[in-house]
């Protein structure tokens, strides 16, 4: 069987891809949903919520890991991504990032719902009483230019890979991935200085879920930009042959958007 599928494969008279069978897909499927699972049950602190968790979350980066291995050694020494398998690539990556942007709208649908017209329960005003606001000028505005700034400098590596300039690449992806682990840094810690938590009412389960999930995307993002340096490295990614980065920069100035949004909205609108 294995030898028919090779000579099938070597004869081919079409420029499209037939993947080979893989179980990547149903264990990224129920990797997710434990990770759901178990974020449920650590969010109602119910007994090995933490465990469940933290096990389906790292089962789920290691099927990233295998899954885009498989990909990546399927376009690189397979030569199965032709132009057209590309561009259906690209056609799969923009209504993945058009679902992301529906995946936030839900969660600033939730923020105005509450902020626009606040009920009797949180005292008709908000913020809410008791809650005690992050400062939009402070570390948020802080997150902004830097985020910003490495739109700029993964716009810089797109163009100088489209110019065949390795070095200026490589020099555009580091700079992005160290803004990037900056970002996240300044984060965490204002998460840890803030005064209220996720628990506290409809403000905190709002900021917490918006926030926290963009720094989510912020996290795979990187990964995804630490893969891209990785292969232009080893050259990898060429002139002509380079859709992995181009997915990734599309991803990352998605995650910039969605961060503008939230500086105006939640940081400094919502604070006000």
């Amino acid at each position: 069987m294995i030898l028919l599928s090779k000579v099938s494969k070597t004869l081919q008279r079409h420029p499209f891809h037939l993947v080979d069978p893989s179980p990547w897909p149903f264990v990224a499927a129920f990797s997710a949903f434990s990770c759901a699972v178990g974020a449920t049950m650590y969010i109602h602190a119910y007994r090995q919520g933490s465990f469940v968790l933290s096990t389906s979350f790292i089962m789920l980066l290691l099927t990233m890991f295998v899954w885009w291995r498989d990909v990546i050694r399927e376009s690189t020494f397979e030569g199965h991504h032709t132009g057209i398998v590309q561009q259906g690539l690209r056609y799969g990556v923009l209504l993945f990032i058009v679902s992301e942007i529906l995946f936030f709208f839900a969660f600033f649908w939730a923020f105005f719902h509450s902020s626009l017209a606040p009920t009797v329960e949180i005292g008709s005003i908000w913020p809410p009483n008791g809650i005690t606001v992050l400062n939009p000028w402070e570390v948020p505005f802080l997150n902004t230019l830097i985020l910003l700034l490495s739109g700029c400098t993964v716009t810089w590596a797109h163009h100088a890979m489209v110019s065949n300039q390795r070095t200026e690449g490589l020099l555009g992806l580091l700079f992005t991935v160290i803004l990037a682990t900056i970002f996240t840094s300044l984060q965490a810690f204002e998460y840890n200085m803030a005064d209220f938590r996720l628990s506290d009412g409809i403000y905190g389960s709002t900021f917490y879920m918006a926030t926290g999930f963009h720094g989510f995307h912020v996290f795979i993002g990187t990964i995804f930009l630490v893969v891209c340096t990785i292969r232009l490295f080893q050259y990898q990614l060429t002139q002509q042959h380079h859709f992995g980065f181009e997915a990734a920069a599309w991803y990352w100035h998605f995650v910039d958007v969605v961060w503008l949004f939230l500086f105006v909205s939640i940081y400094w609108w919502g604070g006000s």
